[in-house]
């Protein structure tokens, strides 16, 4: 069997995709984080806000990662 050898050190990709994730976890917290601040400044009971801006998060997060996953391939 001929088997190609990876010019990449053996760790260089578990340190990109914990840097993914690391990256989609900032961008979720900051989103909760966002929505969280506005629910209290606006004084909304039902945390509309909260809920919204953590969906829009973790879109974004998605979108980033899908983008930056597809540009390094």
């Amino acid at each position: 069997m001929n088997r190609q050898k990876s010019k990449k050190p053996p760790l260089h990709n578990y340190a990109r995709y914990s840097a993914i994730a690391f990256e989609m976890l900032a961008i979720i917290l900051l989103g909760v984080f966002v929505g969280l601040k506005l629910d209290g400044w606006l004084n909304w009971h039902p945390p509309l806000l909260t809920v919204l801006m953590s969906l829009a998060s973790v879109i974004l997060a998605i979108y980033l990662v899908t983008k930056d996953l597809i540009r390094k391939q």
